[in-house]
This record gives structure tokens, C-alpha cells and sequence, in this order.
């Protein structure tokens, strides 16, 4: 089948074809449609004379109709797309009711992709009503990407859009990451600040870590249609992660709210965690020092001086370990590196950005004798603890730049980039390795590709895949990104 473009004495034919799609949608409880309102002889005509409108005649008379174009819908710039800088659409795809489910609409899409491409398109996107399933399950077997939900204010409706790459050279663009949230009981420590601070939707209080990019099994984040992350790298592969599609996502990306203190703790390396830990990685990891009290401190390392046989006897004891933690000041701004060996704790009322090895691995020396409301306290791993602690490490915290663009780690698993645009000097994201973790840590900030921006929200983070665009950032603030080293 090929579609030809519509003229104007099709024009009654259409009319009638739309009439008698729209009253059948009715009959079946599909809402999509209502003639007259939309679509009505003035948006026909007007697809006709614009040339976007394509059909099919034949015996039954006018038998398909649909409206191409590579003009996107200003209400299309809030779904979160993930395919091309050079989208095409289609619009009010309309099959004789005794011609449906004879295939006609699915050679009729294939027909508008052959158009799409010769008008230069790498992408196609359209949409259906919100429980609209028919729609919906009419889409997914063509292979689109449900996209996420728009809101079309002239017809007073949400709509769901659908996407599907083109072309080989199609790139993928940033996709927005939805966290996953450890809550309660797994954080006694946190508070309420994701939520008042960044305007995360936790749970509960207290809630101490928002995992905002995450392939931990039981906390994966998701995009906007509750597509996990490792779903997500399962049907993209290289394209979305680059050489980390089948070797195992390596990075966890989290803010964190801490109300109180976290526990004294350590992480292993791989190969302590490779040989006790099933497998797993081991944890390196580093923070970004989002806020902090006037005298807000950290727990960065042992006392130089201090022997392992030392460190035992005293966390035997409990508080006795006190006077051996290292601390130290912080401020907003401040990068802590702490590789994997490196006793460490969070000092209370300041919160974080932490960019780490995929890894819940963690062995708490000492919890400053807290307690739950039966008089318990967590659980210690002091035996593990020591077995991969480094005495060596006495690391200092590294100052915030002043500069556009600061690559302030550069380390065996990551990389982090610190970003400031100003609005008159914008700042171009470094070149993607394999993929790249960006969050807004203010707002005011927009990124830009090729056709098309989004603002960013304070506290929003970005999965920026392997394939995506040039991207630039503009406005005023700061960002972080996080790549694999």
C-alpha cells in the first residue's frame, strides 16, 4: 500500500471517514475522538491545503487517512523523549471501520516511516488518549517507546506519547531518572530535606538516600513510565551505556539527607567483594558537599598513629573509638574522595551528593550507640571491617572551583566534572565516555541539544547516554556529572 497526498476533492470523502471513525471509537468507550470538536472539517481542511494529509481510496471510498508532518506539538516538549533531533509526527490516523484489524493501519505507519525518512526525519512520534488501550497496544506492536504523558490544554486531555527510532544514525537523548528512595528503619539517620530541599516525593521521614540513578536490585530508579533502569540497558544496550551493556552497570548515584550522623563504616574492594561478597563490587566512592551546618564536619580516615590491634580494642568497646576517628570541617562546594579501605562517616545535618560503584557493601565499625525504640541497635560487621581497612588514608577535602567547567576527580571507577554557567557564558558537557550521570544542583539552568531544551529542576538527575547529541548547558548555577573512568 502506498498513501498519496490527500487534495481538496477528497475533502467530503475525508469528512465522512472521520465521522465514522470517530462514532465507532464512541461505541467501543475509546475517547480519543469526537467530531466536530476534534478532529472537525476546519483541522482536515487545513491538513489538506498544508499538504500533511495523506490517505487511501479505493472501493469502499476513502478507506485510510492520516496526517504527516515535522512539526511537533508545542505540548510534545513535555514528554521525556528519548529517540532524535530530527522527529517527525503523525496525527489522526484514521482506518474504515471495516478494514480494521486487516492490517491496514500497521502498513499505513510503515508508509508515513518511508515518508518521515525522505523529509530527513530519525525519529517518529505520536500519541493516544490516555486510557485509550486500543491505541496503546496498537503502538507497542509496532515497537514504540511509550515516552511518557502529555497534557493538551485545547482539548482538555492527557495524552500519551510514542516513539520509535528511524534511522541507524538516530542519537538518544538525556533521559530524566526517577530515584528510588531508602527509607524508615533502613535510615534512622535521615530526614525530610529530599523532599522540602529538592522536592523529591519520599516515602516517609525519615528518609536518608535518594537513589537517583541506580541498578541495585531491590532500588532501581526508573524512567517517567516506571521502566527500570536495567530494563532500560537490556533494550539499548551500547547505545545508552556503551561498553558497560553487558558487563554490569558500574555506577550508583544518590543525594543524601543527613539529619543525624551515619554510622562509622568501611567498604571493600572488588577483590574482597568479588571473593566474600558473592561477586559483588567493592565501593569507592565520593561525595559533593551539597549543605552543612556552620561546623559541619566528617569522619575522614583513623588518627595517624593509630594501629589495627588499636582500633579493635576500642571499637570492642564502642565509644572508646571516638577519640581515633580523624574529622574533619566542610563546607558547601567541598569533594571528598573515599576510596574503598577508608573508615568514613557522614556528620549530621549535612547533606550530599554521592557518586559510587554500583555497591550496597557496607561495615559499620560503630554506630554511636544508638538505639531503636525495643533498645536494639544495628547491626556491626566489625570482624569484615578490619579484615579491608586501610590505615593509610588521611585524605583532606578538595575546595569548590570557581570555573565553568572543573574536572575535579579523575579516578580509577569515575570521573566528576563540576559545571557553573553563567548567563552570558555557556558551558558545553564534556564529551561522553560510555555514558554520563548529570544533576542540577540549582535551579535556573536549561540543557540544549539540536532542536530542542528542557529546564532543569534543583535536584533533578539525568541519565545522558553513550549515542546522545551535543549538549550545552546555559543559565545560572551549578551541575555535576559523573562519567566511568
Amino acid at each position: 500500500m502506498i498513501l498519496r497526498k490527500a487534495r481538496e476533492s477528497d475533502l467530503k470523502a475525508l469528512y465522512g471517514l472521520y465521522e465514522l471513525v470517530s462514532e465507532r471509537m464512541h461505541e467501543k468507550g475509546v475517547e480519543q475522538w469526537e467530531w466536530g470538536k476534534y478532529p472537525n472539517e476546519e483541522l482536515i481542511a487545513a491538513d489538506v491545503r498544508a499538504g500533511r494529509m495523506y490517505c487511501l481510496y479505493g472501493e469502499l471510498g476513502m478507506m485510510l487517512s492520516v496526517a504527516v508532518s515535522t512539526e511537533t506539538s508545542p505540548a510534545y516538549r513535555n514528554v521525556n523523549w528519548l529517540f532524535g533531533v530530527r522527529p517527525g509526527v503523525f496525527h489522526r490516523l484514521a482506518v474504515h471501520p471495516s478494514l480494521q484489524r486487516e492490517g491496514f493501519g500497521r502498513q499505513a505507519v510503515a508508509d508515513v516511516e518511508t515518508i518521515l525518512i525522505s523529509l530527513g526525519c530519525d525519529s517518529l512520534r505520536c500519541d493516544a488518549a490516555e486510557g485509550n488501550e486500543i491505541g496503546a497496544r496498537f503502538y507497542r506492536s509496532l515497537g514504540m517507546r511509550k515516552a511518557g504523558t502529555a497534557w493538551i490544554e485545547d482539548r482538555q486531555k492527557a495524552f500519551v506519547g510514542y516513539e520509535k527510532r528511524l534511522t541507524e544514525d538516530c542519537p538518544l537523548l538525556p533521559l530524566n531518572m526517577h530515584p528510588a528512595f531508602r527509607a524508615g528503619k533502613l535510615t534512622p539517620w535521615g530526614g525530610d530535606r529530599l523532599r522540602t530541599v529538592y522536592g523529591k516525593d519520599i516515602p516517609e521521614v525519615p528518609t536518608g538516600e535518594s537513589l537517583e540513578v541506580s541498578c541495585i536490585p531491590e532500588f532501581p530508579s526508573t524512567d517517567d513510565t516506571g521502566v527500570t533502569l536495567p530494563e532500560l540497558i537490556s533494550t539499548y544496550g551500547s547505545m545508552l551505556v556503551g561498553r558497560y551493556d553487558f558487563r554490569g552497570f558500574p555506577l550508583l548515584l544518590k543525594i543524601i539527607d543527613a539529619q543525624e550522623a551515619l554510622s562509622v563504616q568501611v567498604h571493600p574492594d572488588d577483590a574482597y567483594a568479588a571473593e566474600h561478597e558473592g561477586g559483588k563490587f567493592g565501593k569507592t566512592e565520593a561525595w559533593l558537599i551539597l549543605d552543612a551546618p556552620e561546623d559541619g564536619e566528617l569522619v575522614y580516615g583513623i588518627k595517624p598513629g593509630t594501629d589495627l590491634e588499636t582500633l579493635k580494642a576500642a571499637c570492642q568497646q564502642g565509644a572508646a573509638v571516638e577519640p581515633l576517628l580523624r574529622r574533619v570541617k566542610v563546607h558547601p562546594g567541598d569533594v571528598c574522595y573515599i576510596p574503598a579501605g577508608c573508615v568514613h562517616a557522614i556528620g549530621a545535618g549535612i547533606m550530599l551528593y554521592e557518586i559510587q560503584q554500583s555497591s550496597d557493601i557496607t561495615y559499620r565499625f560503630y554506630d554511636w550507640n544508638r538505639v531503636d525504640t525495643q533498645g536494639k541497635g544495628r547491626p556491626l560487621h566489625l570482624e569484615q571491617a578490619l579484615a579491608v581497612t586501610d590505615l593509610t588514608f588521611s585524605p583532606d577535602p578538595i575546595p569548590a572551583p570557581e570555573i565553568p567547567v572543573a574536572r575535579v576527580l579523575d579516578k580509577p571507577y569515575f570521573t566528576l566534572d563540576l559545571l557553573n554557567p553563567k548567563p552570558d557564558s555557556p558551558v558545553h558537557i564534556p564529551h561522553i565516555r560510555s555514558f554520563g550521570l548529570l544533576t542540577a544542583l540549582d535551579d535556573g539552568l536549561t540543557l540544549s541539544w539540536e532542536g530542542m531544551s528542557r529546564t532543569l529542576k534543583r535536584g533533578e538527575s539525568l541519565l545522558i547516554p553513550q549515542a546522545a547529541p551535543a549538549l550545552t548547558l546555559t543559565g545560572q548555577g551549578r551541575a555535576a556529572l559523573s562519567m566511568p573512568r
